[in-house]
């Protein structure tokens, strides 16, 4: 018969009236593997079994021999059982980088601490005497790296005008003093000559890079003709204030009288600023716009006064009368005091055919006197 029907005999051992494969029934057997009308297919033959067993376990083996992990590092390597004397310098190889990165971590792990240490000592003064203040000059270094690489170059130039307008904030108690004084009685003065010093690596360095021909002046706690900011800044808070003053002894003070004055008297300071900028750039004479921000801003120091007077006299009714009186010196002394130092810091030689050279140094010492008379605030006063 067939492999999967009824029929004459087959292999193995039949019956009767023939059977299928493996052994037949009496009655002509059919397929043994034929269950329930489902065909499945009969088991190969014994030969068969042995070679696929023997292709698998050579298979295995070849695998087995040549074995790829991947250690710790991120890196893929290729382990090989056949040869052990090299399987076993791998291992040492592992073992080795295993040791130098327990190595690295510790030595991290142990700076961590001591810094952390050192910060608590410096901070409990339990350490050698020291300080809270030691503290500070710990992270300082990093505060100031910090700003330096990360922040201040998120905002394109601004790295650059931190360190410019910090020289500009250089100043300690006797300059303040001697700055004041000069500002206050210019008259007395003999020298406005700015002192000229020997500039450093860096800036020459810098200075290279840009094709720039920049002066090293000496900074303003060591000169008393360099311009700074501190005292100007301070003087236009305290001028501020003080008109905030004179409108609350008046009965008209509000909130919003303070960012009204300042607004005004920045605004105004701003736009001479430039007046005075174009003037140079006509007689194409070099100039730092902070420089002549720190000039133009002296003039509220006099301001200071003069309000501050007639607030003093508003309770006589004299506030009007004694403003104008201090008006007329301290807005001469500004005028004075700019005259003397433009005409020492602007070049004797300018361009032929811009404005004359003199003629600029009296606009410009006029000008603060127009000014201070600009930002004036008597509204409310007697």
């Amino acid at each position: 018969s067939n492999y999967y029907g009824s029929g004459g005999g087959g292999d193995g051992g039949e019956s009767s009236a023939g059977g299928g494969y493996g052994g037949g029934s009496s009655a002509g057997g059919g397929n043994p593997y034929f269950n329930g009308g489902y065909a499945q297919p009969p088991p190969p033959p014994p030969q068969e079994q042995q070679q696929q067993f023997t292709s698998q376990q050579n298979n295995y083996q070849q695998q087995t021999n040549n074995a790829t992990t991947n250690n710790i590092y991120g890196q893929t390597t290729t382990t090989s059982h056949a040869d052990p004397n090299q399987w076993q310098q791998q291992q040492q190889q592992q073992y080795g980088m295993q040791q130098q990165s327990s190595a690295s971590s510790f030595m991290n792990a142990s700076n961590a601490m001591g810094m952390f240490a050192a910060g608590m000592s410096a901070v409990t003064g339990s350490t050698n005497g020291n300080t809270p203040n030691a503290m500070l000059k710990i992270i300082s270094p990093h505060a100031e790296s910090f700003l330096k690489d990360s922040t201040a170059r998120l905002i394109p130039g601004l790295e650059s005008l931190m360190t410019t307008a910090r020289r500009y904030f250089a100043v300690d108690n006797r300059y303040v003093k001697r700055k004041l004084q000069r500002i206050f009685c210019p008259f007395l003065c003999k020298s406005w000559t700015r002192q000229i010093v020997d500039a450093p690596i860096q800036q020459q360095q810098q200075s290279n890079k840009t094709n720039l021909t920049t002066t090293p002046y000496a900074l303003p706690h060591s000169d008393e003709n360099a311009p700074d900011l501190y005292i100007p800044f301070m003087s236009f808070v305290t001028y501020v204030l003080l008109c905030a003053l004179a409108y609350g002894n008046a009965g008209q003070f509000s909130p919003e009288v303070l960012p009204e004055v300042a607004t005004w008297c920045f605004m105004s300071q701003v736009l001479e600023v430039l007046l005075i900028r174009f003037g140079f750039y006509m007689m194409q004479a070099p100039v730092a716009m902070l420089d002549l921000l720190a000039y133009t801003g002296y003039k509220y120091f006099g301001l200071c006064w003069n309000m501050l007077g007639a607030i003093a006299a508003n309770a006589f009714g004299l506030g009007m009368a004694t403003y104008y009186v201090l008006f007329l010196y301290t807005a001469s002394a500004a005028s004075y005091f700019m005259l003397k130092t433009m005409a020492n810091n602007i070049p004797m030689v300018v361009a032929a055919t811009g404005p004359k050279r003199e003629m600029m140094v009296m606009g410009f010492a006029a000008s603060q006197f127009a000014t201070m008379y600009f930002v004036s605030k008597t509204k409310f006063l007697t």
